[in-house]
């Protein structure tokens, strides 16, 4: 009971209060190691939504839960409504918010990330260009014609969160560099994807949405140029835009890729400029401060912290304010929602050998996991032969092999691109998913077993001078 006492004054003489959970949350992490551990934690929980989609699909909930992915929802003010189902307010809504963070992710590795240096880039990209036109070639060479070939981009996706989720499960036997390898590959992928999404998944164009869809992109570019940093002029905009680009026949999710390339990258403040206005607040803050006094009686401390808080939002780039803020919603909301309503596949037993040997599935396995493997490692394998790229640091061309495997686990990115090309073709679609989750289950198996045959145990000491002091 002492102890216990005397651990509780200790917290407390070094003027910080822990709730129980607290400590736990209050590691400090790199931006890098920060969006790491989001994607790991978010596969896990994309596994967990997944099989419960399944289960409902296959038990005796799955006529109510194909009726409640079907039924309609509406919104609207005054005469004006907008009527979908619950399904494509998922796919064509939430999802947005999903293509808006993988915009503001594009963007930042392209300024400042591992996308910003050729050096650097240059393998990732010519593995992910190898790893996109591979698996498509594949399945087009076993669906030449008919309704079948329109799937041809479903086994070009990586599935950025699954991949690194694997990949984390052996960060003591893997250097660092390979991690960012396949950050940089699948932020690539998902450039890829959102290309091949709007030129070749698109059906009809109505001209005069698109036209007003394109004055809203200019205009949010104004807001831009014009140095606003507030994010709600963005986001009023952004809704209008989403529904002109819904209306002009392009998909609607394409919106939150454009909308996140509109967000400013420049801070108001630069670094030098913030620490000394840290510095006079902080001489205010402490001539202002009494011994023993709360904060809310003091109005010169709460307005000196109220400062300090708009002085730490304006030394920020509002690209890595909402990266940040929106990245944890998505990751824990939205992409399980996705797969929640989307994984749900009835298995058929009867008929598994039947799927098991139509073309579309055979196309899809084989271009997740053989294309894949074949695009990436050779791509790689040429380049670093003809000298137009470098490894990356500590690792071994084997590892790129291993995570060439990995970057076959399509799920949500190769889902989503079945959706739109197999959307009125229900048997082809259901053959299609079956196949990536199959398919992307024995990539991720076979890429992990890979790693760790080829991998040994990283040094202690190098892992802790990765981690850094906390």
């Amino acid at each position: 009971m002492a102890k216990s006492k005397q651990s509780v004054m200790g917290r407390r003489m070094k003027g910080v209060f822990h709730a129980p959970w607290e400590r736990a949350f209050n590691k400090v992490l790199t931006p890098f190691e920060e969006f790491i551990h989001r994607q790991t934690t978010s596969s896990l929980l994309l596994m967990g939504t997944a099989v419960v989609a399944l289960i409902l699909a296959n038990g005796p909930w799955a006529a109510g839960y194909a009726h409640i992915m079907h039924a309609p929802v509406s919104i609207g003010i005054g005469s004006w409504s907008l009527n979908m189902s619950l399904h494509h307010w998922i796919n064509d809504g939430l999802m947005a918010m999903f293509f808006f963070v993988v915009g503001l992710e594009l963007k930042r590795e392209i300024l400042v990330g591992e996308l910003a240096s050729l050096r650097n880039a240059a393998l990732p990209i010519g593995a992910a260009i190898g790893g996109m036109v591979m698996p498509a070639l594949v399945y087009f060479l076993i669906n030449p014609e008919g309704d079948a070939a329109v799937g041809w981009g479903i086994p070009m996706a990586t599935d950025i969160a699954f991949a690194i989720g694997a990949l984390a499960l052996l960060a003591s036997r893997v250097p660092k560099a390979l991690i960012t390898f396949l950050v940089a590959l699948a932020i690539v992928d998902d450039l890829g994807a959102v290309f091949v999404i709007a030129v070749f998944y698109t059906n009809t164009i109505a001209l005069e949405p698109l036209s007003v869809a394109a004055g809203l992109f200019i205009l949010m570019l104004v807001f831009n140029l014009a140095g606003i940093r507030k994010p709600l002029p963005y986001f009023i905009v952004s809704l209008v835009f989403w529904y002109a680009v819904l209306l002009s026949g392009v998909h609607a999710t394409l919106a939150g890729v454009l909308g996140a390339l509109c967000v400013p990258t420049n801070p108001k403040y630069q670094p030098e400029r913030f620490s000394m206005l840290v510095k006079g607040l902080m001489k205010r803050f402490d001539s202002s401060y009494q011994t023993g006094e709360s904060i809310l009686v003091n109005d010169e401390l709460r307005a000196v912290v109220q400062s300090l808080e708009n002085g730490v939002l304006s030394v920020q780039a509002p690209l890595q304010r909402l990266e940040h803020a929106w990245h944890m919603p998505v990751a824990y909301i939205v992409i399980p929602i996705f797969a929640l309503a989307n994984a749900g596949i009835p298995l058929e037993l009867a008929s598994m050998s039947q799927t098991l040997n139509h073309p579309v599935f055979i196309g899809v396995s084989l271009g997740l996991i053989l294309g894949k493997f074949i695009g990436i490692t050779g791509v790689s394998w040429l380049m670093l032969k003809f000298g137009l790229a470098v490894l990356p640091k500590d690792t071994r061309f084997t590892q790129i092999a291993g995570v060439s495997l990995l970057a076959g686990i399509g799920f949500t990115m190769s889902i989503f691109v079945a959706q739109l090309g197999f959307s009125e073709r229900d048997d082809l679609l259901l053959i299609s998913k079956t196949a990536i989750l199959l398919s992307s289950l024995v990539a991720g198996l076979v890429g992990i077993l890979w790693l760790y045959l080829v991998s040994k145990p990283v040094a202690v000491d190098s892992v802790d001078d990765e981690k850094g002091h906390t």
